[in-house]
């Protein structure tokens, strides 16, 4: 018994950790799942339905248009947010005092909420008494105050320069702790091997990167995949719904429309998509190279 108790001590450690996933992670999904097979509406009741939902979503055009919707969205603010994080990452990592300066200043957005922030940028990109709009026609970039959120693409365009505005700190960091994290002695051997700046940055920071990389990568595509306050606030799903996201396309369904059981079967799509990127990320991050 004492043997048994001594081999099972580890376990012991995480039970706590694995009752807290099973009461808030996984018991929550187990009862989406069951919403997802029935016809519940806000207002009560609802009975077993079946695969009804699903058949439904996927011959339901509004919710794919948002689903394509929210995927332009993801491929066109990734590779923003993970080329201008790198960027900084560059800049600021070899000087500390730069750095230091760089935290306070880019930081700074990260930590204002997502509502706040969409808020302050739906009135800087308005057309009457936004600064952004002054800004950009002072410096001659816009002969007169632009409309921003009544075409899908000045829409996605704006909320895309709110986000950027918002999170890209927290992307350097990340990039930051990725280069310095890196031996020190593989740079000094680049250098006495005649290695530039850029050869160091391509052939040793970026394959050594590659790590933080994809867990950025991962964290900005999830994001973006349930983006939705920034969208609810900012463009309000105009023009004509054209800016739908997926979340949101899922909050109209549930609240809007008062059906639980087929926003619950929207959700459970949706998720399925996001455990196949997070699985991807899982193997491309086995698969490459440590230090």
């Amino acid at each position: 018994m004492v043997r048994a108790l001594r081999n099972n001590v580890g376990f012991l450690y995480v039970l706590p950790a694995l009752a807290f996933v099973g009461f808030f992670v996984l018991w929550p999904l187990l009862q989406l799942g069951y919403l997802s097979l029935t016809d519940t509406s806000l207002l009560g009741g609802g009975q077993f339905i079946g695969l009804e939902n699903y058949i439904k979503a996927f011959e339901d055009k509004k919710f794919w248009q948002a689903l394509g919707f929210t995927a332009r969205y993801t491929v066109f603010i990734t590779p923003l947010l993970m080329g201008l994080g790198f960027a900084l990452a560059l800049l600021t990592s070899p000087n500390r005092r730069l750095q230091q300066i760089t935290r306070g200043i880019i930081f700074l957005p990260v930590v204002i909420g997502i509502g706040s922030s969409s808020l302050l940028w739906f009135w800087l990109f308005d057309q009457q008494v936004g600064l952004f709009n002054k800004f950009l026609v002072d410096i001659g970039l816009l002969a007169e105050p632009a409309v921003w959120f009544t075409k899908a693409d000045m829409g996605l365009l704006a909320v895309t320069i709110s986000i950027t505005w918002k999170v890209i700190g927290f992307g350097m960091l990340l990039f930051v702790a990725g280069i310095q994290s890196i031996n020190g002695e593989i740079g000094e051997a680049a250098l006495i091997d005649g290695g530039n700046y850029w050869q160091r940055v391509w052939y040793i920071i970026l394959p050594l990167s590659l790590r933080v990389i994809l867990l950025t990568t991962l964290i900005s595509v999830i994001g973006s995949m349930l983006a939705f306050d920034q969208f609810y606030i900012m463009t309000g799903g105009n023009p004509r719904g054209q800016t739908f996201t997926a979340v949101y396309s899922i909050y109209q369904s549930s609240f809007i429309s008062f059906k639980l059981g087929y926003g619950a079967a929207l959700s459970i799509i949706l998720t399925a998509i996001i455990l196949v990127f997070s699985s991807l990320q899982v193997i491309l991050s086995n698969r490459s190279p440590s230090q």
